[in-house]
């Protein structure tokens, strides 16, 4: 224990410092922690610095400086250890302070920090001197640069005057000099603008005489120019319109031999199903059998009116599938949505196209499947599966109005089928020549297989 003296101890422990720790003492307290801080166990240290225990001395510093000092101030024996750590490496300074008489020639600065750290007889006192010695400093280095900075201020301040004065005495000599040279200009001047005036009048004679060749030119350009722009336009218009006669006739010529040709071919297949369904003999037919009579074992009309088939069996649709050159137009929503209304939409028409690409296979017909474009969010990308095409209408154009497009364009006498259930559909098509069909019985047909 410490020796007493009326009951106080005299090792400078209960000493207090009534003021704030001068920063330059602080910021050296500060580093004789940091220094003295890696030299400790990780249990030696106080709880809110041991995230600083791996931190180089300049690190610790740097980051924990607020922290180590609080530390010092606040716990006795992390500053015990602290000094400690001060005492084996400052022995001789240590060593002054704890017999009272500090090294003279010592910063005492270092001298105040150490004191703070190793608390000897009377620290207070040696910080605050510290500190106001290094107040006393700083003053005394703030008036030596505030006079240095004056000197240099006084000495420019007497180096501008010269140049003013001198670069004054030169421009007021440059100035005399360019009031002579401006009257000499002036009187040049003078004479410029006599002969100035001279010429203009030249000129405006000169470019009277121009102006009026000039206006005589220009109408005779106007003139040209509208006689040629006339023919031009003449002769655009006489362009576009052979353009637009070949056109027309190149279209029309192409759509109608196209009708034409197709006609033509559904007249030659029908004839040749027709001689194929009724294999009559080209010479077996005799006068007396066009006669209207009942022959025995052959069918009543009744047992004719018995093989009608009803609008809802598949096998009407089959018969019309075997017509030549027939063509199959699906109303394919219609379809899918009688069927199977349940399913999204994208398996609804892979479900009908690839039944309907089975349908094309074993008939031969031309098949054509109609989708509304309207019910899309985005352009469909699908591949058409081999023998059915596939259309889906534009923006403001229904699946319906495609759909009797697509029958007025084939030529009269082609057989077309359509299947939809939507009766004005229906009744739209069997006005332009088409045979409709209900969706139901074209389902029926596909579920056969």
């Amino acid at each position: 224990m410490a020796e007493t003296t009326g009951g106080e101890p005299v090792d400078g422990t209960a000493e207090v410092l009534d003021r704030p720790l001068p920063d330059g003492v602080r910021r050296r307290v500060v580093q004789i922690v940091s220094d003295g801080f890696g030299g400790l166990t990780l249990a030696e240290l106080p709880a809110q610095l041991r995230q600083y225990a791996r931190f180089t001395p300049t690190r610790r510093a740097k980051f924990a400086g607020n922290a180590m000092a609080a530390a010092v101030e606040t716990d006795a024996l992390f500053r015990q250890r602290i000094a400690e750590k001060l005492r084996e490496a400052q022995p001789e300074l240590a060593g002054a302070l704890d017999s009272g008489s500090p090294p003279p020639a010592a910063d005492p600065l270092d001298v105040a920090a150490a004191a703070y750290v190793l608390r000897p007889a009377g620290w207070v006192k040696l910080v605050t001197a510290a500190g106001e010695e290094a107040q006393r400093v700083d003053a005394e280095r703030a008036d030596e640069e505030s006079r240095a900075e004056l000197e240099r201020l006084r000495a420019e301040l007497a180096a501008a005057r010269e140049h003013t004065r001198a670069e004054t005495e030169r421009l007021r000599a440059e100035l005399d000099a360019a009031r002579k040279e401006a009257d000499s200009l002036h009187r040049k001047l003078r004479a410029a603008l006599s002969d100035v005036r001279r010429g203009e009048a030249a000129l405006r004679k000169a470019q009277g005489e121009i102006e009026a060749v000039r206006a005589e030119g220009q109408a005779q350009l106007s003139a040209a120019e509208s006689e040629t722009r006339r023919l031009k336009a003449r002769l655009g218009e006489a362009e576009a319109t052979l353009e637009a006669t070949r056109r027309a006739a190149r279209e029309g010529r192409s759509v109608e031999d196209m009708r034409v040709r197709l006609l033509l071919d559904t007249l030659l297949d029908a004839a040749q199903g027709l001689r194929r369904e009724l294999a009559l003999p080209p010479v077996s037919v005799r006068p007396a059998e066009t006669v209207d009579a009942v022959e025995p074992g052959r069918m009543t009309p009744k047992d004719i009116a018995a093989r009608a088939l009803s609008e809802n069996d598949p096998a009407i649709l089959d018969q019309l599938l075997a017509l030549p050159q027939v063509h199959l137009v699906v109303d394919g929503y219609n379809v899918t949505k009688t069927g199977y209304p349940q399913m999204p939409l994208e398996k609804q028409r892979l479900r009908l196209l690839g039944q309907l690409s089975q349908l094309a296979a074993q008939t031969g017909a031309e098949v054509t499947c109609v989708f509304d474009g309207a019910e899309l969010a985005a352009p469909v990308l699908l591949a058409p599966p081999r023998g059915v095409r596939v259309l889906f209408s534009k923006p403001g154009v229904t699946a319906d109005e495609l759909i009797r497009q697509l029958v007025r364009a084939e030529p009269p006498g082609r057989p077309v089928i359509v299947a939809s259930t939507d009766r004005e559909v229906a009744d739209g098509v069997a006005r332009a020549g088409a045979r409709p069909v209900a969706s139901a019985v074209l389902l029926k047909r596909l579920s056969r297989g």
